[in-house]
């Protein structure tokens, strides 16, 4: 069952947060419900624009329903991730999106506010929820790439006044994460006093972290093992989940540790099968080894078990 990403927010706040897990293929979509039925947990689907001109934007919308049917117990909305403009209104205009993310956060103050407010009009007329992003996270994700020294944590005063000026539903908080598997260098975490100080100042309003893949460090060496090479790759400690969900984080996402999962499986799936062609013995594997890392991911941001609760609130 779809529902807006303010509904499962209104569920949430400073008990629990929502898995946002973004999917590319079949084998994500299957995977994905599988582990949230399987831990019986609310979630959110992100498509981002990447995905959608990936395959083709009807593909994914296609899976998704079609995932709907087979697992009609599922709750979960659906969240365009990283749009610029022209892709929040394509969205909002096909009428499938639970909610759509404005990023603007690469422009100055007044340019974000000016063009996120224009989102959220078009969105809220056709009962749209909206996100917005403020301050901006190092590293790459799609077509958002900034470098470390330009990276910048969210002004908590901004955040006050960008969330009156623009009417948004919630907000992307920059606080120290980073997009892709290279988060963290040496001992460094996220910076709790600017979340501390941004739910002062917005009490009871849905925060969101991105850039929150905690890259398990097995998984980073069995990729290795297997022929990968990747090097120094680190990310949240997904044990901080709890503490930021009390601190207003509604919505955490969550996408390449799933990436980490499909090259592990593929990886060492052909390297103890060299005669292997077929793409679906691989596959097979990847949906549950998926949907087993769904389920404990929830488990750490304390949405497994909510479905319930949830789905009575909505009657």
């Amino acid at each position: 069952m779809i529902v807006t990403t303010k509904q499962l927010f209104a569920a949430a706040y400073g008990k629990y947060a929502i898995g946002a897990y973004n999917i590319n293929n079949l084998e994500q979509t299957m995977g994905l419900f599988q582990g949230n039925v399987d831990s019986q947990a609310p979630f959110i689907i992100q498509i981002s624009k990447g995905a959608r001109s990936f395959t083709h934007k009807n593909m994914l919308e296609a899976l998704i329903r079609a995932a709907d049917g087979i697992f009609p117990e599922a709750i979960f909305a659906v969240h365009l991730d990283h749009g610029d403009e022209a892709t929040c209104f394509d969205c909002i205009a096909s009428g499938f999106y639970s909610s759509v993310m404005i990023d603007a956060s690469g422009e100055a103050f007044a340019k974000n506010i000016e063009i996120t407010k224009r989102v959220v009009d078009a969105a809220h007329a056709k009962g749209i929820v909206v996100e917005a992003e403020l301050g901006q996270l190092g590293g790459v994700e799609e077509h958002v790439k900034v470098d470390e020294a330009n990276a910048k944590l969210t002004d908590p005063d901004q955040a006050k006044e960008f969330v009156e000026k623009t009417g948004v539903d919630s907000l992307a908080c920059a606080i120290g994460t980073s997009h892709g598997a290279f988060k963290f260098a040496g001992t460094q975490g996220l910076h709790f006093e600017v979340l501390e100080a941004i739910q002062k100042r917005l009490p009871n309003f849905p925060l969101v972290m991105h850039g929150s893949s905690s890259v398990p460090q097995e998984e980073v060496a069995r990729i290795n093992a297997a022929g990968g090479n990747l090097k120094g790759a680190k990310g949240v400690d997904e044990n901080q989940f709890k503490r930021a969900a009390e601190l207003g984080v509604t919505k955490i996402n969550i996408d390449t540790d799933g990436r980490l999962v499909w090259t592990r499986v593929h990886r060492e799936f052909f390297r103890d099968f060299p005669e292997k062609f077929d793409l679906r013995d691989p596959g097979k594997i990847f949906m549950s080894e998926y949907a087993n890392f769904i389920a404990h991911k929830n488990g750490k941001l304390g949405s497994a078990g909510q479905i319930e609760f949830v789905r009575k609130m909505g009657k």
